[in-house]
């Protein structure tokens, strides 16, 4: 993040950049330092997903002063917020619910948060932290027309299907992770192939050498708070 984010800063012209970090400490979890990191990096807004919880000293942080969301469809009760609201941008945090957990429904979350920012803002960014393909999808269309952008997180493997769907909302499947081009989904690829064949669970070691970047970079339209257009970006750092 540090080599790259500041080159496409000035390449594309870039006004917020929002990245999920919930596996950024060691490949599981965030730490405040590693927050820090990413923000010192050029990061605007964290998001977040299951992972979150993992490094206990991040949890009073979610309640403070850092842009840092854990999903909106967690229970009331847990520490922290699913959105996070600056210069007319309204940034959203989702947890799918399908082959990943049970959480409050994320269709019926968004639509009250809506409801709660209606005639505040048109421009909505929702980072939807979802396993099975045909949630995120669902979602995209669910949403299509009341939100920018509903942009798939989760799964490590950047998406072919980026596009605008019919009512102006900019989608993908999921983005991609920002991690080692040589491993399996992040991790050391012979850990984890000895643990599909073993099925003895264990910590998995974080991957080396030439990392892969990935990240979609989305154009809106302020006054409208349509897509105007969508575009992934692919870059590798030795």
């Amino acid at each position: 993040m540090k080599k790259l984010l500041p080159g496409l800063h000035h390449e594309y012209g870039v006004d917020l950049v929002v990245g999920n970090g919930e596996n950024a400490a060691g490949g599981l979890g965030l730490t405040p330092s590693t927050a820090q990191e990413l923000f010192d990096s050029g990061i605007d807004a964290i998001t977040s997903g299951n992972h979150i919880w993992v490094h206990k000293e991040i949890l009073p942080y979610l309640d403070g002063n850092f842009p840092l969301l854990r999903p909106l469809n967690y229970p009331p009760a847990c520490p922290g917020r699913g959105y996070w609201f600056r210069d007319n941008v309204l940034v959203v945090n989702l947890m799918g619910r399908t082959f990943i957990g049970n959480f409050d429904c994320p269709f019926r979350a968004m639509d009250k948060l809506l409801a709660e920012f209606k005639d505040k803002t048109n421009v909505i960014i929702v980072d939807f932290h979802a396993e099975a393909t045909s949630e995120k999808v669902a979602m995209g269309w669910y949403l299509d027309g009341r939100v920018s952008a509903v942009l798939g997180t989760h799964t490590h493997v950047g998406t072919i299907d980026a596009r605008i769907l019919p009512r102006g909302t900019a989608y993908v499947t999921d983005i991609g992770m920002v991690g080692p081009m040589d491993s399996i989904i992040g991790d050391d690829a012979n850990n984890v192939i000895n643990r599909f064949l073993s099925q003895i669970p264990g910590r998995l070691s974080v991957g080396k050498g030439i990392v892969d970047f990935n990240a979609i970079l989305i154009e809106v339209n302020e006054d409208t708070g349509k897509a105007v257009d969508i575009k992934r970006i692919r870059k590798t750092v030795t």
